[in-house]
């Protein structure tokens, strides 16, 4: 008998029929193999972003901590449901959200991190027959507030819990099945990869990947977590993501991801002396913004232009920010555009192989798109283009690389 970590995001959990179709899956598992099950659980589809709108017409910039008390019930309403299909069915369960479990995470709220997870109570239930429904995306701090983990916390939560929990395997289930070589709505000839490396995975995530978290791939890496995605509504074995071995696929590049939510900012005329980049992005990391990309480009007359890429979503606070800095330091002007995307060829192959950067460039420039930014690591490149020539620029290098179906 085995301990096995589902999660379902909410496409799966969308509708009752939908939950009813989960807890038929669950039943089935459990009386056919016997395991244990923690199931992991997002709001139905549609509801954070309700919930948001009616955040807006109450502040124009709703509180933090009242946005994760108000975004923490979408999970609520899903764990409840799942529970009573789940009994329905004959099946005991029980459901906890974040904080009735005890995820402990610190007080960055809507981006939390999880410090330490208690599982007492679910190894209990677990050992009572009981199928554990928690509800995904949240956690609590050690003062008691309810905290969220940010958009994809639900994966966190999943990963988090398997790890904690030792289980034998962590199922992310979803609405699509598997991991791609990228987005089959922007490449129709994409396919699905048998097995991906937890390095590639990571890489693809945190470039704009949407099928799983950034955090909920680096605790599978760091756990060694067993990790597949797979669909709910498609049977299938999905995608294991694993450390690299002697049977991955030998291919150059194994994906390419891309974001949309990017922008890019300026500084310009910055005097070029010690010190200059702190006094840039120290203001920003304290207003808890994320930054990407960084170039940084020294003038002969010794002033240096700073450009680096925040999420669109950033984009406007962190012009106010540069505002002030502009003056401090003496700079020219801030310059910023918030009509770019990030496209990325991600692959363990790079490391083994030179003229990678080439082709993908020469590829780029067939088409006429022009470059604004580069950034590499050992397993991927990435370039900053025009948002308007992303779909193109995904499509060409899927060719280039010869990712296509077979």
């Amino acid at each position: 008998m085995s301990l096995h970590v589902h999660k379902y995001g909410g496409t799966s959990v969308g509708t009752a029929e939908k939950i009813q179709n989960v807890a038929k899956k669950l039943v089935d598992e459990k009386n056919t193999t016997g395991n244990d099950l923690v199931v992991v659980v997002s709001a139905m589809s549609g509801e954070t972003n309700r919930m948001t709108e009616l955040a807006k017409q109450m502040q124009a910039t709703p509180s933090a901590k009242q946005m994760d008390v108000l975004l923490s019930t979408g999970e609520q309403v899903t764990i409840s449901l799942l529970c009573m299909a789940l009994e329905e069915r004959g099946q005991k369960a029980v459901s906890y959200t974040g904080s009735q479990v005890k995820i402990i995470t610190d007080d960055s709220h809507g981006k939390a991190r999880i410090e330490d997870i208690y599982t007492d109570k679910l190894q209990a239930d677990l050992a009572a027959g009981n199928i554990v429904v928690v509800a995904g995306f949240q956690g609590v701090t050690e003062s008691g507030a309810i905290t969220t983990l940010g958009r994809g916390g639900s994966d966190t939560t999943a990963v988090a819990l398997a790890a904690a929990l030792k289980a034998d395997e962590c199922r992310i289930y979803t609405d699509v099945d598997g991991v791609y070589t990228t987005d089959p709505r922007v490449e129709p000839k994409a396919r699905r990869l048998n097995k991906i490396t937890f390095e590639e995975m990571l890489e693809m995530a945190s470039l704009g990947s949407k099928i799983l978290q950034i955090r909920s791939v680096e605790f599978a890496g760091k756990y060694n977590v067993p990790l597949r995605v797979l669909s709910t509504f498609i049977d299938g074995d999905g995608t294991l993501i694993t450390y690299e071995d002697d049977e991955m696929e030998k291919a150059l590049i194994s994906g390419i991801a891309f974001n949309r939510d990017e922008a890019k900012v300026t500084l310009a005329g910055v005097p070029d002396m010690p010190g200059v980049a702190s006094a840039i992005l120290k203001p920003i990391a304290d207003a808890n913004i994320e930054i990407d990309m960084i170039v940084q480009n020294v003038a002969e007359d010794q002033s240096t232009d700073f450009t680096f890429t925040v999420h669109r979503n950033d984009y406007e606070k962190t012009m106010q920010i540069l505002q002030n800095i502009c003056t401090q330091l003496g700079a020219k002007k801030v310059a910023g555009d918030d009509k770019i995307v990030k496209v990325s060829i991600v692959g363990v192959g790079m490391r083994s192989h030179a003229g990678i950067a080439s082709q993908m460039f020469s590829a780029l420039a067939g088409e006429g798109i022009n470059i604004r930014m580069i950034s590499t690591s050992e397993i991927k490149i990435s370039v900053v283009v025009d948002e308007r020539y992303l779909e193109l620029a995904v499509r060409t290098l899927h060719e280039s690389f010869g990712l296509s179906k077979e």
